[in-house]
């Protein structure tokens, strides 16, 4: 049996640099973690410094300070795993809950130990995502961004505030759903009704948007938006907020990482009651088209006008 002394070194497709990072990864890592907290055994995990900069990259990671390498999940191929094995010939290497394709591959065949999620001729096991430890749940934000509207020429900053906003995203603890309004009934990928996409909408906690119906649709639903207007002085945004009585609307000029984190606390907290009081009143109101009557009356009758 395999004595549990010295540090192990945890890697995975997210180690590599040009690997990748999945959830489904990221929770099968955690798991393991879970059992070696358990066991009291020390450990690094090893991450692409493209997915986590400031983390032990498997470059910087000395191949002497351990006694043992695990790699967690995923395919097992390739020769980026072959030089693992070469760079930590010294190591019991085992790898957990990952898929064999070819158990004659030197990727696998490197590995001490397999303990397989599924392989020819085994009985399949589950997935260590599963069990993995779940942290609290995020709020689910949509984001809901242009980076059109040529016609505002130079009081145009769409792709100014669309990098702030997504940057502050980035740092922000929440669950990002990238929301297109634009609707197409031949791409599976996107809303072929307005419907389904009201229905994408209430499922949602805050969305961010520089759009106009970004903003009404998800009061339409109760949401509450951060409304971000893009038009340097302000546009359609910042006029469709005053005339639904929305207040978490910022300027393009005054949008920062303060403001935003204000808004969507407010959203998380207050908002969503008064969005909703917002949406109940909006849609019983009356708006432009009561008025059209008239001017179709008008337009059929010019002799009654005058």
């Amino acid at each position: 049996m395999l004595s549990e002394g010295g540090r192990t070194l945890v890697t995975g497709w997210f180690s590599l640099v040009d690997g990748e990072a999945t959830a489904g990864d990221v929770l099968a890592l955690s798991r393991v973690c879970e059992v070696l907290d358990a066991r009291g055994v020390p450990y690094d995990v090893a991450w692409s410094p493209r997915f986590r900069p400031g983390g032990l990259s498997l470059e910087a990671a000395r191949p002497e300070d351990y006694a043992r390498l695990i790699f967690v999940c995923g395919p097992l191929h390739g020769p980026a795993l072959a030089a693992l094995h070469e760079r930590f010939a010294h190591c019991h290497r085992i790898a957990v809950g990952t898929s064999v394709i070819d158990p004659d591959d030197p990727a696998v065949t490197g590995f001490h130990s397999v303990l397989a999620r599924d392989a020819a001729g085994r009985a399949p096991t589950q997935d260590l995502s599963l069990r993995a430890p779940r942290e609290p749940e995020a709020p689910v934000v949509g984001v809901v961004l242009t980076q059109g509207q040529r016609e505002y020429g130079g009081r145009r900053a769409h792709d100014e505030v669309a990098r702030r906003v997504t940057d502050w995203l980035a740092g922000t603890r929440c669950a990002p759903v990238v929301v297109e309004t634009r609707l197409d009934s031949r791409d599976g990928r996107l809303c072929g009704t307005p419907s389904e996409l009201l229905s994408v909408l209430e499922r949602l906690d805050v969305v961010v948007t520089d759009r106009l119906h970004g903003l009404v649709l998800a009061l339409r639903v109760g949401v509450p938006p951060i409304a971000v207007d893009p038009v340097r002085g302000g546009a359609k945004v910042t006029a469709q907020a005053r005339a639904c009585g929305w207040p978490a609307l910022i300027p393009a000029e005054r949008l920062d990482e303060r403001r935003l984190d204000a808004w969507l606390g407010w959203c998380l907290e207050r908002g969503r009651a008064v969005a909703g009081m917002r949406g109940r009143w909006l849609t019983a109101a009356s708006d432009p088209a009561d008025d059209l009557s008239w001017d179709l009356r008008d337009a059929a009758h010019p002799a009654d006008a005058a």
